[in-house]
């Protein structure tokens, strides 16, 4: 079975060099300075589990890649439209696609989604770019639970988790989600393959749609926010309001919200990826994690004033910040 990580970045780096180093066939694809690093040192691993260094396959240009029978899209969730084009000629009739993408994944509307079946959101998927480029019969969703940074090109720092869900659009089990599994368990990843992906996402989302803008508003840290007396009031309706939009699909989340906030608690002093994307300069994971939902809260007519005012400012925030790095380059 021959892997293509697309954006072989923290997290997909990671997933990358941990299939080479189980003696997977995996290709990484990436760019820049890491993609230079890795082709003269190779891609190294800094992990409490044990450090490890790898020379996997690699290309800088999507024409170079060779046929995959698994792609993982581990670009971020705006950066897709931009490639999804470059992988159409990529997937083939048994091709299996694996998103790991934060927030509501373009394909969530297209399989398994009952009465909404055919719903569009354009935060997630500006113009349908990626429905178009991406048939979704082909298309297994997956969620990360694994934190990871590049500390320096070609070097990446394993920070927390080994989880790696998997699951059908549709929740069928089946035996391609099983046979990327056991590929990923082999390499030591926990990968569980559930028939309630989406609902798993939800769980997902009712702290990312909280915490991640907040985070970027306030600098705070998981363990900070669930404990400050006014920010926690502000978690807690803003995911009552997701709650709210997930029901309303049919969705039912199978945890309460004071236990995602004690949850969040115990992870500790924790930085949220839109924080760490904030300090580092990049654009900000806003629209598929936190505008999508506000869109789809529209859609079905509900009222979300806490996370359309936490939203409103962090968007705010993320286009000033565009517009200097714009200014500096």
């Amino acid at each position: 079975m021959h892997t293509l990580i697309v954006g072989a970045g923290a997290i997909g780096g990671y997933i990358g060099a941990c299939l080479a180093r189980a003696g997977r066939d995996v290709t990484l694809f990436a760019r820049g300075p890491h993609l230079a690093a890795m082709r003269e040192s190779g891609l190294t691993v800094l992990s409490a589990e044990g450090d490890f260094s790898v020379r996997p396959k690699l290309v800088g240009d999507l024409t170079e890649a060779a046929h995959a029978d698994v792609i993982f899209i581990c670009v971020k969730a705006h950066g897709l439209a931009a490639l999804a084009p470059q992988l159409k000629p990529l997937i083939g009739p048994d091709t299996t696609v694996v998103s790991t993408q934060n927030g509501i994944p373009w394909w969530y509307f297209q399989l398994g989604a009952g009465e909404h079946l055919g719903l569009h959101l354009e935060s997630v998927d500006p113009g349908g770019v990626i429905a178009s480029s991406i048939d979704p019969a082909r298309v297994a969703g997956s969620i990360v639970y694994l934190g990871a940074e590049i500390s320096a090109p070609g070097v990446i720092r394993h920070t927390e988790g080994n989880r790696i869900s998997l699951g059908e659009p549709d929740g069928s089990r089946s035996d391609r989600c099983r046979e990327i599994a056991a590929a990923l368990i082999q390499t030591g990843l926990r990968c569980p393959v559930t028939a309630r992906i989406r609902n798993e996402i939800w769980v997902k989302l009712l702290g990312n749609v909280a915490f991640n803008p907040l985070s970027a508003l306030t600098h705070g840290t998981l363990a900070q926010m669930a404990r400050d007396p006014r920010i926690c009031p502000v978690v807690r309706n803003i995911m009552a309001e997701v709650e709210a939009v997930a029901n309303r699909l049919g969705v039912e989340i199978p945890i309460s919200i004071e236990q995602r906030i004690a949850g969040a608690e115990k992870v500790g002093e924790h930085k949220t990826s839109m924080l760490q994307d904030l300090e580092a300069g990049r654009p900000m994971e806003l629209e598929p994690v936190v505008g999508a939902v506000v869109e789809l809260g529209e859609k079905l007519g509900i009222d979300m004033q806490y996370t359309r005012a936490v939203y409103a400012a962090t968007k705010m925030l993320d286009s000033n910040l565009a517009a200097q790095r714009s200014r500096r380059s």
